[in-house]
Order: structure tokens, then sequence, then C-alpha cells
């Protein structure tokens, strides 16, 4: 089943709108439906987001980083805060890198980030959470699209080795013959590639290199790192900053989020992973990729590890997984109460099922059953 996610404006000139359909939760506040949202909060789904089922918590929480969950933490924040009055979630699009950072620093509650944390911060997040120590929580799978700009030409397929020659910048135009072999009917001009990627730390950029070094093989010869390594193509920052100028560019390509693609109007390349057909992107097939990993943390830490070269009919390869970094031990005690209830609130059923309506996949059901059970030890 396709994605079709509502017209949404994240960062990228899309104008909000109401949120409908019916809120429920008995316990929180009254049956208005939320409203008055800025231009960029994403528009609800037919459905309507549902506030959650269970107990509020007043307050105010503060967090940082990921850009490419920020659709979903716009959409989780307005149901919650809509039933939940007395409540304050606010979530700053800064990037991994300086979400994690401004955790290290204390400045947020929460970190978002688009991979979990590294053995090198450890020390750091101990510090921010001390006594306790910082785990990661994983909330929403971002399947990256490889999003192009080229007139006439649809449903293109690339393959790992021939991405990582466009973003190397040994395939130069749109009709070289890597390129024409994966699309024998396509009508590819002789335009010039321009490539778009990340200007700054980038837990998308990471994962998309992650994929690219396990997919490619020798072909990227890059580290697979939040800083992107390879020379040629023009930066931008966050996944709008990628999409509006992939959008504004004739030959242009890059990699995003999939909500930025689709709500750029941006066409978004099949991948050939080897297995029997070319895998378009869909909630389905990202959770497909989602389902194989494996968890890597220990106790409530459920850091995951993904296989980005699988080659398994109808998955997605190129995802990635936002974690919510939090302290297990070490919340102030003021918001530690919203902390767990908003947390409890996105990992819920009712959470995630809004994230297939704008651009993402849900987590699969136990995996999120963890991260409530993680959510629940938080003190």
């Amino acid at each position: 089943m396709t994605i079709r996610p509502r017209s949404v404006r994240r960062g990228i000139g899309f104008t909000g709108l109401a949120l409908a359909g019916a809120l429920t939760l008995a316990a929180c506040g009254s049956d208005d439906n939320s409203s008055g949202n800025d231009s960029k909060a994403p528009k609800s789904t037919a459905a309507g987001a549902e506030a959650p089922k269970g107990d509020c918590a007043t307050g105010k929480i503060a967090g940082a980083g990921s850009s490419a969950q920020k659709n979903a933490l716009d959409e989780w924040t307005k149901a919650y805060q809509a039933k939940c009055s007395g409540s304050s979630i606010d979530y700053a699009s800064s990037g991994s890198g300086a979400g994690r950072q401004s955790f290290f620093d204390k400045q947020v509650t929460f970190a978002g980030s688009d991979s979990a944390l590294k053995p090198e911060e450890a020390a750091k997040a101990a510090a921010a959470c001390a006594p306790g120590q910082a785990i990661n929580l994983p909330m929403v799978t971002g399947p990256i699209a490889v999003s192009y700009n080229v007139s006439g030409v649809k449903d293109l397929v690339l393959d790992a080795k021939t991405i990582a020659g466009i973003f190397s910048d040994k395939i130069k135009k749109w009709d070289a013959p890597e390129i024409k072999a994966l699309n024998p009917n396509a009508q590819l001009p002789s335009t010039a590639i321009q490539t778009v990627h990340r200007s700054e730390a980038s837990g998308t950029t990471e994962n998309f290199t992650k994929y690219l070094k396990a997919a490619a093989g020798a072909d990227w010869t890059f580290d697979a790192a939040q800083d992107w390594k390879a020379t040629g193509g023009q930066g931008a920052k966050g996944n709008e900053g990628v999409a509006s100028i992939v959008k504004q560019t004739q030959g242009g390509i890059g990699y995003m989020e999939q909500s930025f693609a689709e709500n750029s109007g941006l066409s978004i390349a099949q991948i050939n992973t080897g297995a029997s057909a070319p895998v378009k992107l869909t909630a389905e097939a990202a959770g497909k990729a989602v389902e194989a990993a494996k968890i890597a943390g220990t106790g409530n830490d459920l850091k995951l590890s993904i296989d980005y070269a699988t080659k398994a009919e109808g998955a997605y390869p190129i995802i990635l997984v936002t974690y919510e970094i939090v302290c297990e031990k070490g919340t102030p005690a003021d918001k530690l109460p919203l902390l767990k209830s908003f947390l409890n609130y996105t990992s819920s059923a009712e959470g995630q099922k809004v994230l297939s309506g704008i651009g993402y996949a849900p987590l699969p059901t136990t995996i999120a059953d963890k991260v409530r059970t993680a959510v629940a030890g938080l003190s």
C-alpha cells in the first residue's frame, strides 16, 4: 500500500490545517478538537490523530534533534496538548547531532536522534543523567527517499552501486549507461545530475551512508558518518532544505525522509536490491526491514541493528529509526511525569497508527511493547 500523507507543511511552505477527527480521552480535558495550527504543523489524518488514552500529565518538557521525525512530533504534540490541558511540549528540529549536544548540556529533556548514542558519547550522556544512564528508545521508522527532479522521468529504478556513483560524482549525466541499464524503457535526458546532501551533522546522512557502505561495497569509498564525506554536490540544512533545493533544481537528486519528498511533490526512486523486483517505498516495505532488525542494546536500552544490505522480497532497505534519548534515571522530578506520559502515548497503538498517514512506518508491535516497558521504568 502506497503511503499517501496528508497535505502537511514541515518547514517547506505548506499551510497547517486544524486537527480533524475525534480525539478521545475521557480522563483529560474536553472533547474539542485542536485548532490554530501554525504553518509548520502537519494536517491530521483523515480519521484524526487520537489523543492518549490514560492519565495526562502537566508541566513543560523540551526536546531537540532529528528533523526527520519533526513531522511525527508535531502531530503527536498537537494531539496530546489538545487533550491534556496544562501540558507543554516543545520540539526544535535542530538536527540529530545538535539535539544530542543539547541533551548533554541539559538544555532539553529528551533528544531526537536518527542514530543511537555512540560509545564515545556514553560519558557525556551519563553526566547529563547522573546518577543514571541514558538509553535509546526507538520511536519513529522514517524511510529515506532518494528523490529526484527530472522532467519526463517517472518510476526511476536505481541500485546501491548507481546511487553511490551518483553521489560520489562519478556518474554525471542522467542518460549515463549505468542509469540506462536499470531503466531501459525510460527517456533519459542528458541533463547534468545535481546532487544535494545535508550540510550539518545528520542522522539521515549517517543512515543513508550506512546503506551505501553496506549495499554498494567498494563502489562507496567514504565512511558512514553523520557528516557528509563525499566530494561534490550542494549542501542544505535539514530534510526540508534538501527537498526544497531538489524541487527547485532540474536534474536534482537528494536523500531525505519520505514525508518531505512527498510533501514537496518529488518523485521517489525504486530500489533494486537484488530481489525479484525493484522495491517501491511504502510503509509495508519499510516495516519489513525494521522487523528484521535486532536489538543491540542491553536492558531498557533498545538500540537496533539494521541490515541495510537486505535482499528480502519487498523490503525497502534505506531506512532510519529515530530514537528518543532519555535518562533512564535522572530526569528532573518536575519533568518526569510529563515525559513518561507523552512517550507512553507516542509509542502506543494510538500514537503509532498516525505515522503511516504522514510518510512514516509504525514500529513493529514487539518493539513498541518494549519501548512502553522502558518508559514505565523511567525514574
